[in-house]
């Protein structure tokens, strides 16, 4: 199963044969009071500069989600987009739960871009699934519906599989899809990791589609996130995780360390250019 994005000079490849995928995810407000207030005064450079420093630290993708209490989504995202587009080449990942916003920022976007997200709940399916048709975008389906997310696998399998069929029965291939099934908490639930994990190796075992994920949630309101993190992360790697949205800061060490055990990385030459790398710098 092969997905493709790309810019408007790059292209990147998702697939179990390849290495991992890092989808930079810092330029979110969501728990940054700093990027809120630049965005609900319309100003991009702290876009502009997480951008620079997340393509930097090795991201090949990067979620932009300007949504924030005060913000005009409609409008700002796809500045958002122009900006970035100018400043970096990576393809991007657009985030909103407006499919206004979605429209007028793919309308600026040079390539093929990912979007975020659908869910298993009728009327996302309804909204966001023609608008992917129709636009020849890829798109993240979420594991939840109108009940919530659910805390089984099984549950969540149903729901990517509710996604899958009804994406290909409006004409959306299913290597453009790519399911999330949803990090949670340890911190509420000691077994929300291991449910999301189950959930994972049993959505690749019996759709085949790539799968991606927002790591850091899995350590939420603990102590030493990014050890929780990084650990939580080479499981889920293991577990078919390919597409992974992290700071790419943080956390591009332990995807190439995790990716080179697991064989993804041939004679461990991305591992060893970047050593040589940090050690360069």
């Amino acid at each position: 199963m092969e997905t493709r994005l790309s810019s408007a000079t790059k292209e990147v490849l998702i697939s179990d044969e390849q290495p991992t995928v890092i989808i930079g995810e810092r330029i979110n407000p969501t728990g940054k009071k700093k990027l809120t207030t630049a965005l609900q005064a319309g100003d991009l450079e702290l876009v502009r500069q997480e951008a620079i420093a997340q393509v930097q630290a090795g991201a090949d993708i990067l979620d932009i989600n300007v949504s924030a209490g005060g913000v005009d989504a409609v409008s700002l995202l796809p500045r958002a987009v122009e900006i970035i587009q100018e400043t970096v080449n990576v393809p991007l990942c657009l985030d909103s739960d407006s499919p206004a916003a979605l429209e007028a920022a793919i309308k600026v976007y040079q390539g093929k871009p990912l979007v975020s997200s659908v869910t298993g709940q009728n009327d996302s399916l309804k909204k966001i699934l023609p608008l992917v048709r129709e636009c020849g975008t890829t798109v993240i389906g979420l594991t939840i519906d109108d009940e919530g997310i659910p805390n089984d696998s099984e549950r969540r399998v149903a729901i990517a599989r509710k996604i899958v069929k009804q994406a290909e029965a409006q004409g959306v291939p299913r290597e453009d899809v790519i399911i999330d099934c949803l990090a949670l908490t340890v911190g509420s639930d000691y077994r929300a990791g291991l449910v999301t994990i189950e959930a994972m190796r049993k959505v690749k075992a019996e759709l085949g589609v790539n799968l991606t994920l927002g790591v850091s949630n899995v350590s939420f309101g603990l102590p030493e996130r990014g050890l929780l993190n990084g650990t939580f992360l080479a499981i889920a790697i293991a577990a078919g995780l390919n597409c992974a949205i992290v700071d790419a800061v943080q956390l591009r060490q332990i995807i190439l360390a995790t990716d080179l055990i697991l064989g993804h990385d041939r004679f461990a030459m991305r591992y060893i250019k970047a050593y040589r790398q940090r050690y360069k710098e």
